[in-house]
């Protein structure tokens, strides 16, 4: 769900995976371990918005979701900027083959039978083939994430990510799959 950053200020509890600016001088707030901060700003009327968005969010095209909030406001996609922050990277991000299949075919609408046999050794890098034995695949939400934007025409000029990963940067960020904690980095964005 996205909500708007006056119904945060009412003091009401709002279960939600994104905001969106509806007034000016909005500070919004989203906070990350191993999930993306992805943040959108609008370089003409300065409208923002920022959404906490992982394999689960990226499956139900919350960005696609953002961006047509965005359509509606009259946002040109030219005029669309776009920051990934800092997440859990795919030499970390391990599932299980049901899970991958589910990712593809939600997130990317693809299937992903002819995709394992193609490129299986890019799923699983030669440092990490302990959790090939395992069973256990990686997805690059990252990667999904910057398609997904490509997918609604918001030009990759404007598309900035970070390379900083959540799990393995462990004195700099928290990451609740490298130690289960509930802490978590706090993301903002003002308009």
């Amino acid at each position: 769900m996205i909500a708007f950053g006056s119904d945060s200020e009412k003091r009401i509890k709002t279960d939600a995976d994104g905001l969106v600016s509806n007034k000016c001088n909005q500070n919004l707030w989203v906070y990350t371990a191993d999930c993306m901060p992805i943040f959108f700003a609008d370089k003409r009327t300065r409208k923002v918005a920022n959404l906490h968005c992982g394999r689960k969010g990226l499956e139900k095209k919350i960005i696609k979701n953002m961006v047509k909030i965005f359509d509606n406001f009259g946002t040109s996609k030219d005029d669309l900027l776009v920051a990934i922050g800092p997440a859990i990277s795919k030499e970390y991000y391990l599932v299980d083959i049901m899970t991958l299949k589910e990712f593809y075919r939600k997130a990317e609408n693809k299937d992903i039978s002819f995709y394992l046999t193609k490129t299986e050794k890019d799923l699983c890098s030669s440092d990490l083939s302990h959790f090939k034995e395992q069973n256990l695949y990686q997805i690059d939400l990252k990667k999904s994430a910057y398609r997904q934007l490509l997918n609604e025409n918001i030009p990759n000029t404007n598309i900035d990510i970070s390379n900083l990963c959540t799990y393995k940067l462990k004195n700099e960020f928290y990451s609740w799959r490298r130690s289960k904690t509930i802490s978590r980095q706090w993301n903002f964005i003002c308009s």
